[in-house]
């Protein structure tokens, strides 16, 4: 099944922003394009907001007049429902509401030919549930672009229970036509990324509920050490509270209220307040002019330690002895520690610090440092430490002065289970490793998805690998124990995966 031919109309109903920029890639892409809102008046302005739009990249060089000139004229917008009557694919963007897209399209299937796709751009209602009444259901599909669309590549393909493969496959060829990475997916809530990030979300607010770490160091380790391109503190304020906040809720009630999906009430009454993020001018930081950058919690200089003991195997920390040697300081190396099991290091003092398994420092004898897991130990430009109580400070003093000559900056955070990027790695694994086996979308679609539609550093699925599946399960059994309500069950295919490495390993062996 080819793509759409360029010479067909592409029709748009609902002309805000999403609307708009729909509209402009089918016709930078070739296609005569009408546009349509039940308002009167509005389409008319959406085509003069779009023309204006290629009127920029014109003058940007990213556009030739020619072009522009061409597109301006394939842009037509419609006063009535009936102009849409030779569309070859109808893609609505209106309402996030039920009703009303159900309405639109009983009626739209009066107008359009049987041969007409039709699409909606929901990001949070059922595909299924939008064709449900239609009479020819098969053609329905789902067309999620993201935000803002010309310039996002990533959009999602979803089949609702009665797309036709045929349906799919067209549609995701138009898609991929129009210079888009096309991902496929079945209708499930969140479809891939908004399921598979939750955690993403999810896990910064419950730190910052059990006052962990304050957001701006949350987002400063998840980007400096994460390798996340934003925080998720400053993401949400930039989606909008009320936005992210709305499609948490939706998913974790489509779930029936799965544990793993359990909104905020931080973030509840952060929208109840009105501080909805930039928008509003002030959520989980504040946007008015002169407001002050936020400034994450770093520790002061600090002495480092002569030497350092490395016993046994850091496993996805093994870059650190090296760079420690490289700072100048020695590293003495022991065999100590049973094949398979993770190592440590440990500081002249007799403090040893550990890579984080999901349980509290306190938890452990004898006194403890964890140390945050980070996506590149060479490149990351800071450290999350979380000591238990008995550390001495200057034990404390001794570690953060050891990344502090490794080049990075150190947040000392609260001793909380899985500390701020494992646990939510941990969780991102899991989530898309469930989605994997639930049909969801295939294992390369959920890593393209969620690097492309969150710039996330790396697939889940990939991180999952270089992480282990069995290290992975066990962090999160881990902080199962740690809070025993569900939120950290692992799935059972993370539990499948690691059985599967396990055995792998032996027959190795």
């Amino acid at each position: 099944m080819t793509a759409i031919e360029r010479s067909r109309v592409v029709a748009v109903v609902g002309t805000g922003t999403m609307g708009q920029g729909i509209a402009q890639v089918a016709l930078v892409a070739g296609h005569p394009v009408r546009l349509y809102d039940a308002l009167p008046g509005r389409a008319q302005q959406a085509a003069e907001a779009v023309g204006a739009r290629l009127d920029r990249l014109t003058e940007k060089g990213r556009l030739d007049a020619a072009a522009r000139d061409s597109a301006k004229a394939r842009l037509l917008p419609a006063t009535e429902l009936s102009d849409l009557a030779d569309a070859a694919l109808v893609v609505e963007a209106v309402l996030e509401q039920l009703t009303v897209k159900q309405e639109l399209f009983a009626a739209l299937e009066d107008i359009v030919g049987d041969d007409c796709l039709l699409a909606t751009n929901t990001s949070s209602l059922s595909v299924t549930a939008v064709a449900g009444a239609l009479r020819l259901p098969g053609r329905f599909v789902g067309l999620h672009f993201f935000n803002p669309a010309p310039l996002l590549p990533l959009v999602e393909v979803v089949s609702g229970h009665a797309t036709d493969e045929a349906t799919a496959t067209r549609a995701w060829a138009t898609a991929a036509a129009w210079g888009k990475t096309p991902v496929r997916c079945a209708d499930t809530p969140g479809f891939v990324v908004n399921r598979v990030a939750r955690p993403y979300y999810a896990e910064a607010l419950r730190l910052h509920e059990e006052r962990a770490a304050d957001p701006a160091t949350v987002d400063a380790v998840l980007r400096e050490s994460g390798g996340f391109r934003m925080g998720p503190f400053e993401l949400t304020d930039l989606i909008g509270q009320d936005v992210n906040e709305a499609v948490t809720r939706s998913v974790w009630e489509s779930f029936f209220q799965d544990a793993r999906f359990t909104p905020s009430l931080a973030q509840r009454r952060l929208v109840e307040s009105g501080r909805l993020g930039r928008k509003s001018g002030r959520g989980w930081f504040a946007y008015e002019d002169g407001a002050p950058a936020p400034v994450p919690d770093t520790a002061p200089p600090a002495d480092p330690p002569s030497s350092v003991v490395v016993h046994g195997e850091l496993f996805v920390a093994a870059a650190l002895p090296g760079l420690i040697e490289e700072a100048g300081i020695d590293v003495i190396r022991k065999e100590d520690v049973d094949p398979g099991r993770p190592g440590w290091l440990e500081l002249p003092c007799g403090t040893r610090l550990f890579l984080t398994d999901g349980r509290a420092a306190d938890s452990s004898l004898p006194p403890l440092i964890h140390f945050d897991l980070a996506l590149d130990y060479r490149t990351a430009t800071r450290i999350a430490l979380a000591p238990s109580a008995s550390v001495a400070e200057e034990s404390v003093r001794s570690a953060t002065g050891l990344f502090q000559a490794l080049g990075k900056q150190v947040s000392v955070i609260a001793d909380v289970p899985g500390m701020i990027v494992a646990r939510t790695v941990a969780m991102l694994v899991d989530f898309a490793l469930d989605a994997e086996a639930r049909g969801v979308a295939s294992a390369q679609d959920i890593d393209t998805a969620m690097r492309l539609g969150v710039n996330y550093p790396r697939g889940p699925l990939d991180w999952g690998a270089e992480l282990g599946a069995g290290r992975t399960l066990h962090l999160l059994e881990r902080l199962h124990e740690e809070y025993p309500t569900g939120r950290y069950a692992a799935s059972q295919a993370l539990r499948r995966r690691a059985a599967a490495e396990a055995a792998s390993e032996g027959a190795g062996s």
